[in-house]
């Protein structure tokens, strides 16, 4: 082989290499933000600066998406990433769910049985998050398998996918604003969701990705930016208060 087949060929090994390299990051990049929060509320027995109903988002966008690849192949990269998604935010809930327990000084349980819309969301098994995803996973199969042949009703599914993605950040965003605080919320979490975010836009543009996913991602990036600026915010008023 002369020295042109070898660059070629070593080329050829360093772009597959880089293309693993981008899947597997695009797979468990976005579980990655959750680390830093996860052991903040470890650290801190407290779970208030952080808003379960990120979870609820993420859950309903990837079970979802779930469904849309089912009815339009995308890459499976995509597909692994709802996944990997889905069980990183039952591991949220389930440790939520065990703080709460743990510091609850009313014995009142909020379960998923008292249908109340006060409580939704807020129940304190977390075997009632896992049935309701149950329920929704159940109801989004018999409707996709009705309506798998209807373009208009996919092309929709994906749609709703990628909007409840791109809302990942507004549960957090208007906790923020209700606490006029960050505290409790890890910083590195968003940071990394603003950097994967970014990554993740510019990986759905370069690989012809449907139009939805680089519209989320476009969409999350500026919910990112805008928690960022109320950290920025709330620690001056922080300042000015002590000062």
């Amino acid at each position: 082989m002369d020295a042109e087949g070898l660059l070629q060929e070593d080329n050829g090994g360093s772009w597959t290499l880089l293309s693993l390299s981008a899947s597997s990051l695009m797979v468990f990049g976005g579980a990655l933000p959750y680390v830093p929060q996860f052991q903040e509320i470890q650290r801190s027995s407290n779970t208030e600066g952080f808003s379960t109903r990120v979870c609820l988002v993420l859950l309903i966008a990837n079970i979802l998406r779930i469904f849309f690849w089912i009815g339009k192949q995308f890459e499976l990269t995509l597909l692994l990433q709802s996944v990997v998604m889905i069980l990183t935010m039952f591991a949220m809930l389930h440790l939520c769910c065990s703080i709460q327990n743990t510091n609850r000084v009313s014995t009142k349980q909020h379960r998923l049985t008292d249908l109340s819309f006060e409580y939704f969301w807020k129940w304190s098994a977390f075997e009632d998050y896992l049935l309701f995803c149950f329920g929704f996973t159940v109801l989004c199969a018999v409707v996709t398998l009705l309506l798998l042949d209807s373009v208009v009703f996919v092309e929709t599914l994906g749609s709703l996918a990628v909007m409840f993605e791109a809302m990942l950040g507004v549960p957090q965003l208007l906790q923020n604003f209700h606490n006029s605080s960050t505290k409790g919320m890890s910083v590195k979490m968003v940071l990394l969701w603003t950097a994967g975010d970014v990554f993740k836009t510019t990986y759905f543009v370069l690989n012809d990705s449907p139009a939805q996913f680089w519209v989320c991602g476009s969409v999350q990036i500026l919910i990112d930016v805008s928690i960022l600026l109320q950290v920025l915010f709330y620690s001056q008023n922080t300042r000015t208060k002590l000062g």
